[in-house]
């Protein structure tokens, strides 16, 4: 996610050369015609109705049938009311705790759901019933859906923990999963994509890990990665999964790890060999590539874990010299927390330095160290009181501007680095912006911001002030594009179902939630007037009735 930016002169030739959004083209009289007729559909059938039903009063006998209703409600006794309403109370009781549940736990409402998509298509609409020269609707629904995509795109967690020495302990200890089926076979796809190629074939071992990356069942994957190794006991993608899988230690994890480099550095320096025979040996180099690069990151992952951070910085550094077309693997961001751990500020401020640009796409991971190195320098003497009564200097400025552009980028974060919300085992696939990016961002790094002394204070006297610069922050940003709609449906996918996520703008309760929560009150209190008082309540409903028959 970039930010906006660029020169005005650019941004006044793009709007000048563009359509303004939500504009069409000038509409000829037929079209005119067609649209005002076609708007004007409803109330026609309306009137129509009432006319054929003021023709047929005779026929029908509508005033005899009338005063025959009318004569039956006033015979009717004060309990018939009392279970009238009651059952009318206890039904809507009902659809409001269903709609109450379904809003909480899908962030919509079941009724305005069912009518958008099944009484709307019914209905029609102007809209649709307009063909715009030039711009079918065709056109607009890909455009749409081609939109949506790109904002919730869903990245691979450059701090991923360990299935077998990780993820699995916490099942083991809890009882509880932490990732879900979405999250995993978002993996299993990465892992087709980094671990096999079309020259698999040419392998046999190859063939039996190619079924063992599709494998749902871990104990099969296992199985198959021992398979692999009977055959060929340099299969570094065998060893790959088992140290991801079965390992149940770190320890466990980076000597099978070790194992697995051995043999990728030897298939990498094979196939560069043959790279320029045919395009399937390309293919082969660039899978080779993959899987050696994801072994030494890993590498690197279990060395930070174990305390030799020195270490893991140095393979990164390696890494991003040695394979610099990668950069989308985000290693910079394993490369940050290392050194933040470190302390190593001048390298993380040289790192930023790089990435931190306009250009890049950003993550929480960039905005927020960006704002901790601004807030170190003034936290310590900050006091908001004292803030107050002399104003803020410029550093203390450019600190609360770089939280504010962190917390536009990202809002979900300040609650769990200010301990407002619990964390939980971050997900191995994130949404930038959304909530399971800022439960990945603060469970590896609360613990750098906890070690700068008034990092929190300043923060948590700060982070709110970020929404009164952007009021509408589905429909302009300050220093973003607007924040997308959609991660809450994506991090509900991606974030265990015991997990309370976090939404943002926070929604207000859809209009049925209220209309149920009326109707069960009112109609309670009539039951409950009705059965105290059956004598007065039996007055009032035949007056209601005479005023409705008069």
């Amino acid at each position: 996610m970039a930010e906006r930016g660029g020169s005005g002169e650019a941004a006044a030739a793009e709007s000048l050369s563009a359509p303004a959004p939500g504009r069409s083209p000038p509409l000829g009289w037929k079209e005119r015609l067609r649209a005002g007729l076609a708007g004007a559909g409803a109330s026609l059938w309306f009137v129509a109705g009432l006319g054929l039903l003021y023709a047929l009063r005779v026929p029908l006998r509508l005033c005899e049938n009338l005063a025959a209703v009318t004569v039956f409600l006033n015979s009717l006794t004060p309990k018939f009311y009392v279970a009238l309403t009651g059952t009318s109370s206890l039904i809507s009781g009902l659809i409001f705790i269903f709609e109450w549940w379904y809003f909480h736990k899908h962030g919509t409402s079941f009724i305005e759901q069912v009518s958008v998509s099944h009484l709307r298509p019914l209905m029609g609409r102007t809209e649709s019933s307009i063909s715009q020269p030039g711009f079918s609707s065709s056109n607009r629904e890909s455009e749409t859906s081609r939109h949506n995509l790109s904002e919730c795109k869903v990245w691979r967690n450059p701090l991923n923990l360990f299935r077998g020495a990780e993820y699995s302990r916490y099942t083991w200890m809890t009882g509880k999963e932490p990732l879900t089926y979405y999250d995993m076979n978002l993996s299993a796809q990465d892992h087709q994509t980094f671990f096999t190629c079309d020259t698999d074939f040419l392998r046999p071992s190859d063939i039996v890990m190619q079924k063992a990356w599709r494998e749902r069942n871990p104990p099969a994957r296992i199985k198959a990665a021992y398979q692999a190794l009977e055959l060929n006991n340099e299969c570094a993608t065998a060893y790959v999964l088992l140290a991801e899988e079965e390992a149940t230690t770190i320890v466990d994890a980076e000597r099978l790890f070790k194992q697995a480099l051995k043999a990728g550095e030897t298939i990498y320096k094979q196939s560069q060999q043959c790279q320029h025979q045919s395009p399937q040996h390309e293919a082969q180099l660039r899978r080779d590539t993959n899987v050696l690069v994801y072994i030494k990151r890993r590498l690197a992952m279990c060395a930070r874990k174990l305390g030799r951070i020195r270490e893991a910085v140095k393979i990164m550094r390696d890494l991003m010299k040695e394979f610099p077309p990668l950069t989308m693997l985000n290693i910079h961001e394993n490369l940050l927390e290392s050194l933040l751990e470190l302390q190593a500020y001048a390298d993380v401020q040289a790192v930023l330095a790089k990435y931190d640009d306009i250009s890049l796409p950003k993550s929480a991971a960039i905005c927020y160290t960006a704002a901790l190195l601004k807030t170190r320098t003034v936290s310590d003497k900050f006091s908001p009181e004292t803030a107050s009564r002399r104003g803020l200097s410029t550093a203390e400025i450019n600190a609360v501007e770089a939280i504010h552009r962190a917390v536009e980028f990202n809002p979900h974060v300040p609650k769990y680095l200010l301990e407002m919300k619990s964390l939980i085992l971050p997900p191995e696939h994130i949404l930038k912006r959304g909530d399971s990016e800022a439960i990945a961002y603060a469970f590896f790094h609360l613990q750098h911001w906890k070690r700068i002394e008034g990092a929190l204070n300043l923060l948590q006297c700060t982070w709110e002030g970020t929404f009164r610069m952007i009021p509408y922050p589905l429909e302009k940003g300050h220093l973003f594009y607007p924040y997308p709609s959609c991660t809450e449906t994506a991090d509900r996918e991606l974030l265990p179902t015991f997990h309370h996520v976090s939404v943002y703008p926070k929604k207000e309760l859809p209009f049925f939630v209220h209309f149920t929560a009326g109707l069960c009150s009112s109609t309670a209190m009539i039951a409950l007037l009705t059965h105290q008082f059956p004598e007065i309540m039996g007055i009032f409903a035949k007056a209601v009735l005479g005023l409705c028959s008069g």
